[in-house]
């Protein structure tokens, strides 16, 4: 990528489950469009793997081994990141979990309970603790990957699809907390995807017909560009366009 090619040139981004999936290929995107990659993963392995893949490409990154679930720890790193570079250019939300795909009826509290810390709770922390330092950039970008799931109540998704509806809402309301803000907030829906997640729960599906994380990652990159205008929408990869939360398509 050429040096005037690079819109996120000298920024600062944040990217949770960075190790591996739309997390690595995108952390690896934003390191090619100029940006500075904090990567925050439990794998430290995955991390190194990353940080070997942007130094190739000429990025930089610092690694973050620490589980999202870690609440003082995503407080820390906020700490550390207002020191070092008092703000912060684009915030990813990514780390999740899909949980297990059962009845409402079978599912158990801990793995309910383990979806909403990974799926909201780590998210509303890395918003009650980032929010400073995204406002103290010229043009913060939060993105949030959410799922299709989060409104079609589809059979056996409850634990997953409910919390991703949450983190939908979560979404809109700091979007309308930012709008006198230069903060644009919006979530992302990647739809199926080849990654370990979605095999792992739809095992019958080929994973070879489906996209490759580096092309569903290269559809993210311009909502963390500066000219990203909108905020408090989704966008849906599957139908290539934003969505109305209230009223999806």
């Amino acid at each position: 990528m050429a040096e005037n090619s690079k819109p996120l040139s000298d920024k600062i981004a944040l990217v949770t489950g960075a190790s591996r999936g739309i997390g690595a290929a995108l952390a690896l995107h934003l390191a090619e469009a100029g940006a500075h990659v904090v990567a925050l993963a439990r794998t430290v392995g995955g991390l190194e793997e990353l940080d070997d893949r942007i130094k190739s490409a000429g990025g930089t990154a610092t690694l973050v081994p620490l589980d999202i679930k870690d609440l003082d720890g995503i407080a820390r790193l906020a700490l550390a990141l207002h020191e070092r570079y008092g703000r912060l250019d684009v915030m990813i939300g990514n780390a999740g979990v899909l949980g297990p795909l059962s009845p409402l009826g079978h599912v158990e509290p801990k793995d309910f309970d383990n979806n909403f810390a990974v799926n909201v709770t780590a998210n509303w922390q890395l918003i009650r603790t980032m929010d400073p330092l995204l406002k103290a950039s010229p043009a913060g970008r939060a993105v949030f990957i959410t799922s299709g799931l989060s409104w079609m109540g589809k059979a056996y998704t409850g634990p997953y699809a409910a919390a991703k509806a949450a983190l939908n809402t979560l979404v809109q309301v700091y979007a309308a907390e930012t709008a006198t803000t230069a903060v644009k907030v919006n979530a992302f829906n990647p739809g199926p995807t080849r990654t370990r997640m979605y095999t792992a729960g739809w095992p019958g599906v080929d994973p070879e017909t489906l996209p490759p994380p580096e092309k569903v990652a290269a559809a993210i990159v311009p909502l963390c560009l500066p000219a990203c205008a909108d905020s408090g929408k989704v966008y849906d990869n599957l139908a290539g366009k934003f969505l109305s939360f209230t009223a999806p398509a």
